[in-house]
């Protein structure tokens, strides 16, 4: 059966011309008058609008259209003025021809419209922004010819829903239609599932195989992911693309195929060529026809289409009434950024009809990531999207004889030790004249509880702070001085029993001390990151005040 068309008598002469073109083009016309009112759509694919009104008011019809029918429509409107032509385009209709036109002109554009209404419907894609319609007029535009196709855009915006589109409206569509995910196979397997193998080829292979291309002849192959190939693969593919000729795994005759191939990927191939991680010659083989999908951010005016189709999809899939969804939380999911775009829309949609049966969804029921996130301006609600790039780190060069970095560490530390021996010797020997009370360098009282005597003159005694003999030393600090002086090498002793732990935890409390406890300099002084000092003060419970 023939798809209908709708076209007003506002002006007489042009819904007569308009009758004769689509009439002529085997299409059902029919006339409806200015007042009549519309009560069943039927079959009909397509409006066309023959009149405006003078002072820029859209006709009745248009209103019924919007109300009733879930049908684009044309609008024919008179000479008067761009302010009428946005007048028209405001009251959402799909294009506007401005008097006097050329029917073939109507019909030829009339006929794009009915062919991406078929597409949609065919496809599950909705849409009515401009982006989608841009995208999907192309598809329309390039599925008659057999030339390769390029289709670009962010994961989740439908790129497959496009390809099977493209292959609906070619004149393929009644032959194979294979998808194939280039990522989900191994680089080992993929050169033999894609063009086969012979018995006896590699290991395993105990028989002769067809590969996709071979399953994929008079029909049409779609390679998703096409910028996760492989090099090795990419130099077979150039042939296939410019001869639609290969060779099987193991092969020796060539095996020519008739294959429409569509690519589609959601990386830059242009800078993945120009960095030589996709072959530039490939690349350009490959981007013949191109489609570049929009993000679901950039066409929020879609959300609500798109909820309400999932809502219908969902709720008879899984038998689950579904009440609506309050505007509060429809203004919500507009506003969220989409990082997922429809797949993660529909993901939503899905959960909520399953979760809520039988109630409108509120705010409260979308969850906390959308529901706040969607509050955020632009820039930070997008930016999970980009996901930070990773740079190889430089590899380390040392010297043959440089010592090996624990031991430069270890060796550092002890130095950086040493620098506060003069300040714990003096504390110490304020201690032992004032019975346990001290002064420091700066004059604060420092209280050294008796617990802690013994393992406080272990350290400070294997550090050098003090002579070795015990706390009975005849040592003065002038003779400490000048014995420290006299040593031509610092020599640090290790108390035995002392652990690495311990050890670290006096360089870190030495270092803090040092500085003041500037963190950043203590890690400079210690050779350490600032974020592993960080962890290792919280290890320790120190302080760096």
């Amino acid at each position: 059966m023939s798809d209908r068309i709708l076209v007003s008598t506002h002006d007489l002469e042009t819904a007569g011309a308009l009758r004769e073109a689509f009439a002529g083009a085997g299409f059902a016309v029919e006339l409806v008058t200015p007042s009549e009112v519309i009560t069943d759509q039927g079959d009909a694919v397509l409006l066309v609008l023959t009149g405006w009104g003078a002072d820029g008011a859209p006709p009745d019809l248009l209103g019924q259209a919007r109300d009733r029918l879930s049908v684009p429509i044309l609008a024919v409107v008179p000479a008067a003025g761009p302010g009428l032509r946005a007048s028209a385009l405001d009251a959402a209709v799909s294009d506007v021809f401005v008097q006097p036109i050329d029917p073939d002109e109507v019909l030829l554009y009339g006929r794009r419209v009915i062919d991406r209404v078929h597409l949609q419907e065919s496809t599950g894609i909705v849409g009515e922004t401009v982006a989608i319609r841009e995208a999907l007029e192309r598809v329309v535009q390039i599925a008659p010819v057999d030339s390769t196709v390029l289709i670009t855009g962010e994961s989740g915006t439908g790129k497959e829903l496009v390809a099977r589109g493209i292959h609906l409206l070619s004149r393929r569509r009644h032959q194979r239609f294979i998808p194939v995910n280039v990522a989900a196979l191994p680089d080992t397997l993929l050169e033999s599932e894609l063009f086969g193998h012979e018995k006896g080829a590699f290991t395993g292979a105990i028989d002769s195989r067809k590969g996709f291309f071979e399953l994929a002849d008079k029909g049409v192959i779609f390679l998703d992911e096409i910028g996760d190939m492989p090099l090795a693969t990419q130099t077979k593919m150039l042939r296939v693309l410019e001869q639609r000729e290969f060779t099987r795994v193991g092969g020796e005759q060539p095996i020519r195929v008739d294959v429409r191939i569509i690519a589609a990927t959601n990386r830059e191939l242009r800078e993945l060529a120009e960095r030589g991680e996709f072959r530039r010659d490939l690349y350009y083989r490959l981007n013949v026809l191109s489609i570049q999908l929009p993000p679901l951010r950039e066409r929020t005016a879609d959300v609500p289409l798109l909820v309400h189709a999932f809502i219908r999809e969902v709720s008879e899939r899984h038998d689950r009434p579904f009440v609506g969804i309050s505007p509060e939380a429809m203004r919500i999911l507009e506003a969220y950024h989409w990082p997922g775009n429809v797949r993660e829309l529909r993901n939503l949609v899905e959960s909520m009809v399953v979760l809520a049966p039988g109630q409108v969804i509120r705010a409260e029921d979308i969850p906390d990531e959308v529901r706040y996130r969607s509050r955020l301006p632009a820039p930070l609600a997008a930016s999970p999207q980009h996901m930070p790039v990773p740079v190889p780190a430089a590899p380390l060069v040392r010297a043959r004889d440089a010592p090996r970095p624990e031991l430069e560490f270890i060796f550092k530390t002890l130095v950086d030790l040493r620098v506060d021996m003069d300040d714990l010797r003096r504390q110490f020997e304020a201690y032992r004249r004032d019975g346990g009370i001290g002064t420091s360098a700066g004059g604060t009282e420092i209280r050294f509880p008796d617990e802690h005597e013994d393992a406080f003159l272990q350290v400070v005694r294997s550090s050098g702070a003090v002579a070795t003999g015990g706390p009975s030393s005849s040592h003065s600090e002038a003779e400490a001085e000048a014995q420290q002086e006299e040593t031509e090498e610092p020599s640090f002793i290790i108390p035995e029993g002392m652990t690495i732990d311990e050890l670290e935890r006096i360089a870190i409390e030495s270092a803090l001390r040092h500085t003041a406890g500037n963190r950043r300099k203590a890690a400079e002084q210690l050779g350490i990151g600032e974020r592993t000092l960080y962890r290792k003060i919280q290890k320790y419970g120190l302080s760096d005040s």
